[in-house]
C-alpha cells in the first residue's frame, strides 16, 4: 500500500472518529471502511493497475467525508477536503481531479463513464449483497429520520428498498455481477418475504379490529361461559342424584323379590302381603320418576333457512341441527357469526332452555325423593303393624273352626 493511501486512511479515520455527527448511524467510519474493503476486492477482481488503485482507494476514503461538513451536497464537500489534503501532500492537480471525479461518481443516479467509476459505484453499494443488508439499511432509515426529522414507516421503507434493488440499481463491473448479484437477489427475496408477512399481519389485525366491535366483549363472554358451566354442573349433579336413586331402588326391589315374595306362598305369611306390596310399589315409582328426570327430549334435528334468517333457531344446541347436512350447518353458522345480536340471542336461548330442563329435572327429583322417603316410612310402619297384629304368634292364637 502506497504512502498516500496510508495517509488518506489516517486522515479519514481521524475525521470520521472525532467530527462526525452522532446522528449519522449509517454514513460513518464503518460504512467508509466497508466501501474501502469492497473497492480493494473489486480492484483485485478487475485487475486494476497500481496507479489507478491509488486513485480508487483514496477516493473511497474521502467519498463520504463531506458529511462532517454538511448533509446536503456532501460529495462537493468531500471533493474540497480531498483537494486540500492532496495539495498538502504535494500531489499533482491531475491526481486530485481524478479523485474528485471518482467521488462525484458516487452521486445518486449517476451513470459511470469508465471502469474506475464503475468500481467506485459498485463499492459504494456493496452492502446490497451482504447477509445483514436489512439491518444495515435500517440504520440508514434511522439516520434519515434523525436528520430530516421525518418518520419513515418500515413498510414504506421496505417498498423503497425493493424498488431500488429491483429497478433502480445494478452492478456495473463483471466481478460484482458474478460474485455479488446472487447475494443481492437473496436480499430482494428476503424483503419480499418480509413484505408478505407484514401484509398478512396487517390483514389479520384489520379483521381482528373489524370483528372486535361486533363480537361480545370479554366481560360478556365470561358471563355466558361461567353461567353455562354452572348450568352444566347442576345438570350433572341432577343426573348423579337420579342414578343414585335408580341404584338404591334396584337393590331394594331385587332384595324384596329374592327374600320377601317367595315367602308369600306360605299362608302363615299372608300378613306380609300388603307391606311388601307397598314397599315394591314405592320403589318402582321412585325408579320410574328417576328415569323420567334423566330422560332426554327428542327434537327434530332440522331447521329451515327462514328460521336462520329470522333468528328463530338456536344453532348452538345439537338437537336443532343433528339431521342437517354439513354444508347447510356451515352456512347457518356463518350467518350466525356475522350478527352480534344473533350470537347474543343464541347464547341466551341456550341458557334459557338449559334452565328449563334443569327446573324440570330438579322438580321431578324433588318429588322422587319425597315419594322415596314417604314410601320407606309408610312401608316400615305397615311392616311394624302387620308384624304386631298379624304376625305368626297371632295366627297360632286364632280359634280353629270345627267341621
Amino acid at each position: 500500500m502506497s504512502t498516500i493511501v496510508n495517509k488518506a486512511e489516517v486522515f479519514a479515520t481521524d475525521l470520521l472518529t472525532g467530527n462526525i455527527d452522532p446522528r449519522f448511524l449509517y454514513h460513518n467510519l464503518r460504512h467508509t471502511q466497508r466501501v474501502v474493503e469492497s473497492t480493494k476486492e473489486l480492484i483485485e477482481g478487475e485487475n486494476i493497475s497500481d496507479k489507478e488503485s491509488e486513485l480508487l482507494i483514496v477516493a473511497a476514503w474521502f467519498h463520504d467525508l463531506g458529511y462532517t461538513k454538511s448533509y446536503n451536497d456532501h460529495e462537493e464537500h468531500s471533493c474540497h477536503l480531498a483537494k486540500d489534503f492532496l495539495k498538502e501532500q504535494h500531489l499533482p492537480s491531475s491526481f486530485s481531479e481524478n479523485v474528485c471525479q471518482l467521488i462525484m461518481a458516487t452521486k445518486r443516479n449517476y451513470e459511470p463513464e469508465n471502469e474506475l467509476e464503475k468500481i467506485i459505484r459498485d463499492a459504494d453499494s456493496s452492502h446490497f449483497h451482504i447477509k445483514n443488508f436489512i439491518a444495515t439499511t435500517e440504520l440508514l432509515r434511522e439516520e434519515l429520520s434523525l436528520i430530516d426529522k421525518q418518520s419513515n414507516p418500515s413498510a414504506d421503507w421496505r417498498e423503497e428498498n425493493i424498488q431500488l434493488l429491483r429497478t433502480k440499481h445494478r452492478f456495473y463491473t463483471d466481478y460484482a455481477i458474478q460474485n455479488w448479484q446472487k447475494g443481492k437477489d437473496k436480499n430482494i427475496k428476503r424483503l419480499i418475504k418480509a413484505r408478505k408477512k407484514y401484509k398478512e399481519l396487517v390483514k389479520k389485525e384489520s379483521l381482528k379490529a373489524k370483528f372486535k366491535g361486533e363480537l361480545p366483549d370479554r366481560g360478556i363472554q365470561t358471563l355466558y361461559r361461567v353461567t353455562l358451566q354452572n348450568h352444566l354442573k347442576l345438570s350433572d349433579i341432577a343426573d348423579t342424584k337420579a342414578n343414585i336413586l335408580l341404584s338404591v331402588n334396584a337393590i331394594i326391589i331385587s332384595m324384596a323379590l329374592a327374600n320377601l315374595v317367595p315367602k308369600l306362598d306360605n299362608p302363615t305369611n299372608d300378613y306380609l302381603f300388603y307391606p311388601t306390596f307397598l314397599f315394591i310399589i314405592f320403589s318402582v315409582v321412585s325408579m320410574v320418576m328417576s328415569i323420567i328426570a334423566t330422560k332426554p327430549n327428542v327434537t327434530t334435528g332440522q331447521f329451515t333457512e327462514e328460521e336462520v334468517t329470522t333468528k328463530k333457531v338456536n344453532l348452538l344446541f345439537f338437537g336443532n341441527f343433528h339431521k342437517m347436512k354439513l354444508e347447510q350447518y356451515n352456512w347457518a353458522m356463518k350467518e350466525l357469526i356475522k350478527d352480534k345480536d344473533y350470537i347474543y340471542s343464541s347464547l341466551t336461548k341456550d341458557l334459557y332452555f338449559l334452565g328449563v330442563v334443569l327446573e324440570r329435572k330438579y322438580r321431578i327429583l324433588r318429588w322422587t325423593y319425597t315419594i322415596f322417603m314417604t314410601g320407606m316410612i309408610i312401608s316400615v310402619i305397615v311392616f311394624g303393624i302387620a308384624l304386631k297384629f298379624y304376625g305368626p304368634e297371632r295366627v297360632l292364637e286364632l280359634p280353629v273352626m270345627q267341621p
